[in-house]
């Protein structure tokens, strides 16, 4: 039997078909904040809308609705770091069907939670190994050892025929107000939502220049296409985006990007952030950190955008909130705002009033400080958080902190002390 390894916008409207009672005809929203601040008019796909706040819905469900009534029977499996998680359950449960659902160990426990709601005593979870790929390995090994069917999250033909019927929403709601984009934006991870929304835009709107977007730390699709041209597993990856971060991406989305994704960029983690609490207080819009990379790489793409029609899909939003604290310290740290030293401060009554007056400027703000005072010592070793009302004004500081002890360190240069010291 040859197994199909190839996707075409008439698979995205059999799926589209088969979903479409299912899953949430998300909002298509003009944004009138960013298309002001981009001078072009900025549309967002609300899949931060849809029931399991993602588009993994979608795939998940056409995946496991055309499986054999066998199939279903013998129960089915999956790998995810959350949200094709959720689309899992949540078909599971519809479908009535059993379902081990492995997710790494890192994953945020706001998705766990909500595999768990969606999926009720239909779905078992098993968290396994710090990153989606080496959760994956266990996973493949007990759904062959169990005779169950793995729902992969994006090398599969069905998941990307269904999440493409995302692309066929798009065109459906903007040929209804007579739109058409020049550009959309979408998020990668392991390529099965710019997959289905490319096969299926290069046929019905090939006028739309499909931009791929990915976290720097896990560019794993931009390493295959542009920089190597085959299907290469990084080394690393930043975990920060976990609906994004994987190591290698599959060889069927690795074919169709190749051929129908216009660019690749790359989005730095800190911008990413700045772009989640950006939307949350301009757009009162919770997005994952996957969710925001589209919106973020309009930054990358201000110049060619200008004038032009553009849709940006928020592909998810299932941010955990115990994580807000963190996006906030990545966004200062990303916008040169916020810095820590490490400091030799004299032991002696006036030293910090002297730190404060020679030092910060009438508008920076203390927020770290850890002295302990010692006293066979004629000076101690302070820790300290320094947050700028002007990251223009960084020079100025790092000035002074050299004049009040020149052989300060500075801790944001140095990714191994921060993480044990910050």
């Amino acid at each position: 039997m040859t197994v199909k390894t190839t996707v075409n916008a008439k698979d995205v409207d059999n799926a589209y078909l088969r979903i479409k009672d299912v899953v949430k005809e998300t909002p298509l929203q003009y944004d009138l904040y960013l298309s002001q601040k981009y001078d072009c008019n900025v549309y967002l796909k609300r899949e931060d809308l849809q029931w399991v706040r993602s588009f993994k819905l979608r795939g998940a469900y056409n995946a496991i609705s055309v499986l054999t009534d066998e199939a279903k029977e013998k129960g089915i499996t999956c790998a995810s770091a959350g949200n094709h998680a959720q689309g899992v359950a949540y078909t599971a449960k519809a479908l009535n069907l059993q379902a081990v659902i492995f997710m790494p160990v890192t994953t945020p426990l706001q998705k766990v939670n909500q595999v768990k709601f969606f999926g009720s005593k239909n779905v078992k979870i098993v968290l396994t190994g710090d990153t989606f790929d080496d959760c994956l390995k266990e996973a493949l090994a007990y759904t062959k050892q169990n005779h169950m069917t793995f729902i992969d999250p994006f090398n599969n033909v069905n998941t990307i025929a269904g999440q493409g019927t995302l692309a066929k929403e798009i065109l459906n709601q903007s040929n209804h107000d007579a739109i058409t984009f020049d550009y959309l934006f979408a998020a990668i991870g392991g390529g099965g939502l710019i997959s289905g929304i490319s096969t299926y835009l290069n046929q019905y709107s090939p006028q739309t220049k499909i931009i791929g977007v990915e976290p720097t730390g896990a560019s794993s699709m931009y390493e295959s296409v542009v920089v190597q041209n085959k299907v290469v597993t990084l080394d690393h990856i930043d975990k920060f985006v976990d609906g994004a971060s994987v190591a290698r991406v599959g060889d069927i989305t690795f074919n169709i990007a190749k051929q129908y994704v216009d660019d690749f960029i790359q989005v730095d983690e800190g911008a990413v952030c700045s772009t989640i609490l950006d939307m949350y207080s301009k757009q009162a819009i919770v997005a994952e950190p996957a969710g925001a990379l589209s919106v973020a790489a309009l930054e990358n793409y201000k110049k060619e955008i200008r004038g032009k029609t553009v849709v940006c899909v928020i592909s998810g939003g299932n941010n955990d909130i115990n994580r807000m604290k963190e996006i906030e310290e990545r966004s200062l740290l990303y916008e040169e705002m916020k810095h820590y030293f490490i400091l030799n401060f004299p032991q002696r009554p006036g030293a910090l009033k002297e730190f404060v007056n020679d030092v910060l400027g009438p508008q920076d703000d203390i927020t770290k400080f850890e002295y302990l005072k010692k006293t066979s010592q004629n000076t101690g070793t302070v820790i300290i958080g320094i947050q700028l009302k002007n990251h223009d004004d960084l020079n100025q500081l790092k000035s002074n902190v050299h004049n009040f002890d020149p052989s300060n360190i500075y801790i944001n240069e140095n990714k191994m002390l921060y993480s044990l010291l910050i």
